[in-house]
């Protein structure tokens, strides 16, 4: 299990009671981005680097480093201004932390190739049809931004695991495929569920 991927927040007066619970579960994009990771880490004989590339706004959203950190991470060589980028290491494995966008949210090359993935996050926990609407948009928009890269490889929209974007993967997953995209859900129990 990947502990610490939720974040819980008071929601604001508008939302009061429309989450199961009293607070709201966020599942932040940069930890959607982080536990897709984490996956290939472990599922993907012989992977040894993971890139992620998170913008500031996620960074500021979920904290990237100190994450890392509790999962065994050391940051070996930092890169750029920002405190999370850099190069990370455990053991023999390396996850590469950048802002540099426009290559993918989590990025690894593999002995069959490239594995482009495109994530979104949201409130796991709502009731409200706005923020559930949210979640829907986050896969579809995670799909689009794939579309416009090029053909190759794996591309895979990772979007958090609810009812709702449930629902809309399973809807959409054989055309996804035809157009080469695979869609993966994820909640703060995956990759172990």
């Amino acid at each position: 299990m990947l502990e610490d991927l939720i974040v819980e927040l008071d929601p604001p007066p508008n939302r009061q009671g429309q989450c199961t619970g009293h607070k709201e579960r966020h599942l932040n994009e940069a930890a959607v981005m982080l536990a897709y990771a984490m996956h290939l880490r472990r599922t993907i004989p012989g992977l040894t680097r993971v890139e992620i590339h998170p913008d500031g706004e996620h960074a500021k959203r979920f904290e990237i480093a100190n994450w890392l950190s509790k999962q065994g991470f050391t940051l070996k060589e930092a890169q750029g201004s920002t405190t999370y980028c850099g190069m990370y290491v455990n053991g023999a494995h390396d996850m590469v932390v950048t802002s540099i966008p426009g290559k993918g949210d989590v990025v690894a090359e593999t002995k069959e190739g490239a594995i482009i993935a495109e994530c979104k996050g949201g409130i796991v926990n709502t009731r409200r049809g706005g923020q559930k609407s949210r979640l829907r948009k986050g896969l579809c928009e995670a799909i689009g931004q794939l579309m416009q890269q090029p053909k190759g490889g794996r591309q895979v929209a990772v979007v958090p695991n609810t009812e709702a974007t449930l629902r809309l993967a399973q809807k959409l997953a054989a055309r996804a495929l035809e157009a080469g995209i695979e869609i993966a859900l994820v909640d703060e129990s995956w990759p172990d569920n």
